[in-house]
């Protein structure tokens, strides 16, 4: 493979990480306010983390499932 296919590669594969990122977190999202406690369960966080994700808007969201 030549450096521009490599890039290309990576940048295909951090789309993807990203999208997946951002699916569980809106899915996360939205077990939360749907039914807390079987969230917690299920999710495996604490109260604390919990807050956290049931209040973070769209814009914040996708930038944590950017990050590295």
């Amino acid at each position: 493979m030549n450096p521009i296919d490599d890039r290309t590669s990576e940048a295909r594969l951090m789309a993807e990480i990203r999208d997946a990122n951002l699916s569980y977190l809106m899915l996360a999202q939205a077990m939360l306010r749907e039914d807390r406690e079987r969230a917690l369960f299920r999710l495996g966080v604490t109260p604390e983390v919990a807050d956290i994700v049931a209040a973070l808007s769209p814009a914040q969201m996708l930038k944590i499932a950017a990050g590295n």
